[in-house]
């Protein structure tokens, strides 16, 4: 390596040029590490500069395993649901959960609320009442302004829904808040909420400095930050499984229904109560959902934030997913918000994205969000039925084994040999090159 790790100009080398010099000065072996990031690139030209497009400064892609779930059933129809995730056994399980449950009236689903939420956030020497005062006539010039923006989502039945203004003097001196809130229809709106809240901010400057009868230390607004916010607990899907305890059948471990049911139910109550589980509890909800945002061209960032953030709202950082046993009844339940698009963005450039959308009929953002929720929860059902019954690691590892494989450079016969001999042995990275180690020095080439 030459040493050379500073650059002026980077973001104007051509794509070759970058990976030259990020190969020559950051790899032992830049011949090979050219070769390799060039190799990466989408054979179709025309949709490798769409993806480049997708970001800065990019030199190749990073490709991810595109999974499929089949068998859920939600709200009466059929999915295969695309999945988009590294975690071995994730599609497993959620492939487990939906075909458990289409036999027993598959995944239910209710769409709370569609609204999403922007703020604007200003310091101004005039006191909350006197803001309140205004409002009224603040909204309508704010409004007005942002018409150009704001018709085209309205003729599709969108748009700005309710406008609320917010006192935060209490924390910072003289700071209001304008909160925002829209219906953004099947787009995710991001760069909608954006441009009128901009705009808002605009009108918002220009009414008190042209506002008559107030004194002059009231003219001057400052607008300190105008944005969107991913804590949408307004965007909110709940999806459900139920079914009498009788029907859940006999768990893996051998216990009875109405056993696995109580230690079920248990299991959920613990990431109620306990931050610790529930952070994990809640991870294993998103690795669902995470996988099919990701499969159809969504936020999986700005949606886990929400959801963390939806999971504290009491205060107290909770499971986002709830069980109870009534009447000889299980009732499995997520609460979630969830903030998709399924036009616009990534979800109408990306090649896959497209297909995905395409593989789930198309679906409207309201139609995506009970597809996504479900899989979380399917998700989630299949973790706690292992924790409860067998243990995580048993299913977990036996999928993890392949790549334990791979990094072990096993032949096709060793592969063969390995799978059979860890049927009914513990699978672990040291067991597996041990055996390995073993089969090559009885055998070797």
């Amino acid at each position: 390596m030459k040493g050379n790790k500073t650059i002026d100009g980077f973001s104007r080398l051509s794509k070759m040029g970058k990976i030259k010099w990020i190969a020559e000065n950051f790899f032992k072996d830049p011949d090979a590490v050219i070769y390799e990031l060039s190799t990466y690139w989408h054979q179709n030209v025309d949709q490798q500069k769409v993806i480049d497009g997708f970001s800065e400064n990019t030199i190749s892609n990073f490709y991810l395993p595109y999974g499929i779930a089949p068998n859920f059933l939600i709200d009466g129809q059929s999915y295969a649901v695309p999945m988009v995730i590294e975690e071995s056994s994730v599609v497993a399980a959620a492939s487990s959960a939906a075909k458990f449950w289409m036999d027993r009236g598959g995944f239910q689903t209710k769409i709370i609320d569609v609204e999403k939420v922007g703020h604007i956030s200003f310091t101004w020497n005039g006191s909350y009442d006197e803001l309140t005062q205004y409002s009224a006539e603040l909204d309508i010039k704010m409004k007005a302004n942002a018409k150009s923006i704001t018709a085209s989502m309205e003729s599709r039945g969108g748009g700005i829904t309710r406008i609320e203004y917010l006192d935060l003097g209490k924390h910072l001196d003289h700071m209001f808040q304008i909160r925002v809130y829209f219906d953004t229809c099947d787009s995710m709106g991001a760069n909608f909420i954006n441009s009128v809240l901009e705009s808002f901010s605009e009108s918002l400057e220009e009414f008190f400095l042209t506002k008559e009868n107030i004194s002059e230390d009231q003219r001057d607004v400052d607008v300190i930050l105008s944005i969107l916010s991913n804590y949408t607990p307004n965007c909110v899907v709940k999806a459900w499984v139920s079914c009498d305890i009788k029907d859940l059948g006999v768990a893996a471990d051998g216990s009875s229904g109405c056993d696995f049911a109580e230690r079920f139910c248990t299991a959920v109550k613990i990431a109620q109560v306990d931050e610790y589980r529930a952070t994990t509890h809640n991870k294993g909800i998103y690795n669902g959902i995470d996988a099919v945002v990701i499969a159809t061209g969504n936020d999986f960032r700005a949606v886990e934030a929400a959801g963390h953030a939806y999971a504290a709202r009491s205060g107290k950082y909770k499971s986002l997913s709830t069980c109870t046993i009534d009447g000889g009844k299980f009732h499995f339940e997520l609460e979630i918000p969830l903030a998709l698009g399924t036009i616009g963005g990534l979800t109408s450039l990306h090649p896959m994205a497209k297909r995905s959308l395409e593989m789930l009929g198309n679906p409207s953002a309201r139609e995506l969000m009970s597809i996504v929720a479900a899989t979380g929860l399917a998700q989630n059902f299949s973790a706690i039925r292992s924790l409860v019954t067998t243990g995580i690691q048993k299913g977990h590892m036996k999928m993890h084994l392949q790549n334990i494989l791979n990094q072990l450079k096993a032949t096709e016969k060793e592969e063969i040999l390995v799978r059979n001999h860890f049927e009914k042995t513990t699978i672990s990275y040291t067991n597996v090159r041990t055996f390995l180690e073993k089969l090559r020095k009885a055998n070797p080439l």
